[in-house]
């Protein structure tokens, strides 16, 4: 894919100038994987292509259904590992929807059995700042520090809710239980969509939980890598083919499920 200068880098993608329209990017997927705010971290050969592959499908997914998003094309075919997308300036938060009583969300409320359902879905923002282990942060905190508006926030809400059902529906048709969800927004930078809130960012399998068969213990998720011991090749080798795994059940994902 044609790409113009870098313009940012993270833990795990790249940002690209699209050579030809300012309102525009090229996202790269890098082959890092990690945990702990990058405290973690490995190199897993074929990852980044892995999670291009997961986004671009679930993002032309839920753009079939109506779900405003970032994503244009790419991530398929033969672009890689990279993907075309809508200039956006990122809302600094991850926002997270939980279906079942899990991970940080467990530990915070022990009085809820672990693996219960939660009903109605629970959401929850987390500010971004790798330095201070990314805080939960309130509504109204939010909107004290100006990182978005009351109608914006419930715009956020709403969607990534949205996102959730219509991620748990496509995975429950596959025998598999969406755990939680993270996901990101933006507001597009120009054009007639001018500040509108959209999904952004990516969706691959470092952004939930998924249990087979709703077991735990049969995860295809990031957790794979987290709960890892020892970091040999071996045992990225067996996180890699969860991630393979995970890529080409997405590939069946359609706009009904």
């Amino acid at each position: 894919m044609n790409k113009g200068s870098e313009i940012a880098r993270g833990k795990t993608k790249i940002l690209y100038e699209h050579p030809a329209d300012p309102e525009q990017l090229v996202v790269a997927q890098m082959d890092a994987i990690t945990a702990g705010d990058g405290e973690r971290r490995d190199v897993i050969a074929g990852k980044g292509r892995l999670a291009a592959l997961t986004t671009a499908r679930i993002f032309r997914m839920l753009n079939e259904r109506g779900v405003p998003t970032h994503y244009l094309a790419g991530g398929e075919d033969q672009d890689g590992n990279e993907m075309l997308v809508r200039r956006c300036t990122m809302i600094p938060l991850e926002v997270v929807v939980r279906g079942v009583v899990a991970g940080s969300f467990a530990k915070r409320n022990p009085a809820l059995p672990r693996g219960s359902l939660l009903s109605p879905r629970v959401v929850e923002f987390f500010l971004k700042d790798d330095e201070h282990h990314d805080p939960m942060i309130s509504p109204d905190q939010i909107e004290a520090q100006r990182i978005a508006s009351p109608e914006e926030i419930t715009t956020m809400a709403d969607l990534a809710r949205a996102v959730f059902e219509r991620i748990a529906r496509a995975w429950q048709r596959r025998d598999v239980l969406l755990v939680d969800l993270k996901v990101e927004f933006g507001r597009i930078t120009g054009g007639k969509e001018k500040d509108k809130i959209v999904l952004a960012d990516v969706i691959d399998n470092d952004s939930w939980r998924i249990w087979p068969h709703g077991r735990e213990d049969a995860m295809l998720d990031k957790q794979l890598y987290r709960n890892l011991d020892r970091r040999d090749d071996e045992a990225l080798d067996r996180v890699k083919r969860a991630y393979e795994e995970v890529a080409e059940m997405v590939a069946g994902f359609t706009a009904d499920g």
